[in-house]
């Protein structure tokens, strides 16, 4: 029997590239891991691409093609812009990011019952931008409502957040300046 036999199945939410690189470093040693590219909060459409792009590079370059399945779901920004259009006015890191962080870990969740999956977890709190309490908060919350098991999680420590900036620059990835949200 193989060692990724024994292994556990986990859906990681993947906000971007770079995000990605420390935490599946991190993550590739313990569990058998699959991708999920759900970000509707990004826009315009080519930002939503070039960062999808990103990660099959990521994959790519890191030789994670083989072991690394990605998953996504259809582009749907207006689904975003709808439910945060009264949310327009909240500071960073208000309302309209929880919205935003429940909409994608929701669906992860679902996505993690309905398929293979034993965990899902979010590259999300690699972000010093992301509060990680609400995340796994959040995430917990998911969990709970899909029955389905979440990695509580703070990538950012042990200099996780520095060493996806050194993964970044390694595999020549795309950084963007912003998360996604133009609103």
């Amino acid at each position: 029997m193989k060692n990724d036999e024994l292994k556990q199945n986990i859906l990681l939410h993947c906000c971007c590239a770079p995000c990605a690189s420390y935490v599946l470093e991190c993550l590739i040693p313990q569990y058998n891991v699959s991708v999920f590219f759900h970000n509707p909060n990004i826009e315009p459409h080519d930002e939503y691409v070039k960062r999808k792009s990103e990660l099959t590079k990521l994959l790519e370059k890191a030789s994670l093609t083989s072991t690394v399945r990605i998953l996504e779901c259809d582009y749907d920004n207006a689904a975003f812009s709808s439910a945060a259009l009264s949310l327009r006015d909240e500071p960073e890191g208000g309302a309209r990011c929880r919205l935003c962080y429940e909409l994608r870990l929701l669906e992860t969740a679902y996505r993690a019952k309905a398929g293979v999956f034993d965990f899902f977890a979010t590259t999300l709190s690699v972000s010093p931008h992301k509060n990680v309490r609400v995340l796994n908060e959040i995430g917990k919350k998911a969990a709970k409502e899909y029955g389905i098991g979440y990695l509580q999680a703070d990538f950012k420590k042990k200099e996780g957040y520095k060493r996806s900036v050194e993964l970044s620059k390694q595999y020549d990835l795309y950084r963007q300046t912003y998360c996604g949200c133009q609103s």
